[in-house]
């Protein structure tokens, strides 16, 4: 399988590592800023970083740029202003691109949403997380559900597009009052909202919990109830489930960043500990820059800010657009999966299409409504080698 590297598009991530606090239930690659200048230094790297790979990607159509973290609230809207600018200048930007920040709400943070804007930001990303103060000091957030209410409206008044981030499948948590809060949600107006089922990560402190057991996270069945909540109460109030945990209420509120990586399109990551994924002379590469911000760093000043490389063959590219192509509700094409022999006609691909957790569909493999609850199933069929 040949990726095209045009056909779902071109973005650049900017991972922005630094956060106040680093919450419990967490295992992105996050640091507190500790070291007095290292974040100005930061800022100067990864727009070097940029100008040092542009020459690699070749001439492309820059369809989207998203600060993720970490916090890139927390960043000065003039070095957001500077990375935006750089990108722009080192690649042909779409007329409408799309340029997305992830922002906790912080009465703080949200006091800067309009210079951020003004920075270029076009698109906000906000980490709610929950509507429930109880829900979240146990999730160790710095914010209560005023400031999230307070931030959500701050954000629709200075962008026109704006995602809240929840988490479910809390511990303790009952349909009922998941249902009020999702309810308590939509009531804010933002166009888009991405529910996520809380999963307890290996070295998180919330793993920790669990093994000791302060911490009993609801069982398959629970988790599941409250599933069907998040997709009946979206769904009765007009968002479309575009992919497993992101919902839309209109095509244009979709993300357009994140459609990159689930079409199997390509993008440059830059900052501490970002992926990428490019395609280049028809050969799929993977990248991943060091974690630290002080290696990071140093490895800009080296010319070697793109890390680790690997070369993904044929079947391991089709797995990933396998695993990333099949959440979304419009599937993967058949065309792109040959590698893994994976068709129609696969016996496999029958029998859940039989079983009602595959589409009868010629051209693309997508899931049923029933095959998304059973995600985790179908796709370890689909894969077995």
């Amino acid at each position: 399988m040949t990726p095209d590297p045009d056909a779902a598009g071109f973005g650049v991530y900017v991972h922005w590592p630094y956060c106040a606090r680093i919450c419990p239930y967490c295992d992105f690659n996050v640091h507190r800023d500790r070291r007095p200048g290292e974040a100005a230094e930061l800022a100067r790297a990864i727009v070097s970083d940029l100008a040092q790979r542009a020459a690699a990607t070749g001439p492309r159509r820059l369809g989207s740029i998203f600060f993720g973290g970490g916090t890139p609230s927390l960043m000065a809207p003039e070095v957001v202003a500077e990375v935006i600018a750089a990108c722009r200048r080192l690649w042909e930007a779409v007329p409408d691109l799309e340029v997305s920040l992830e922002a906790n709400p912080t009465d703080a943070e949200a006091g800067r949403f309009a210079a951020l804007a003004e920075a270029g930001v076009n698109r906000l990303s906000l980490g709610l997380q929950s509507l429930e103060d109880e829900a979240l000091v146990q999730l160790g957030r710095n914010h209560d559900a005023a400031a999230g209410r307070r931030a959500t409206e701050a954000a629709l008044e200075v962008f026109s597009r704006v995602s809240i981030d929840l988490i479910y499948a809390r511990p303790g948590q009952t349909p009922q009052a998941w249902a009020a809060e999702l309810d308590a949600a939509l009531a804010l107006g933002a166009g888009h909202i991405s529910p996520y089922q809380l999963t307890i990560e290996p070295g998180t402190a919330f793993e920790r919990a669990v093994r000791r057991g302060r911490l009993v996270p609801p069982d398959d069945s629970g988790a599941a109830d409250l599933w069907d909540v998040t997709q009946d109460r979206l769904s009765a109030a007009g968002f479309e489930a575009y992919e497993v945990s992101n919902h839309a209420r209109t095509p244009a509120d979709r993300s357009r960043h994140n459609l990159t990586y689930w079409r199997g399109g390509d993008w440059l990551g830059v900052g501490p500990g970002a992926h990428g994924r490019l395609t280049l002379h028809g050969v799929r590469r993977g990248q991943v820059c060091a974690a630290r911000p002080a290696d990071y760093i140093a490895a800009v000043a080296r010319g070697e800010g793109e890390g680790e490389i690997e070369v993904l063959e044929a079947p391991d590219a089709a797995v990933e657009r396998v695993l990333s192509g099949i959440r979304l509700a419009e599937g993967v094409p058949f065309r792109a999966l040959s590698a893994l022999g994976l068709s129609p006609g696969h016996a496999e691909v029958r029998d859940l299409s039989e079983a009602g957790l595959l589409a009868a569909d010629p051209d693309r493999l997508r899931v049923t409504a029933e095959g998304r609850r059973l995600l985790n199933a179908v796709l370890e069929r689909l894969l077995a080698r």
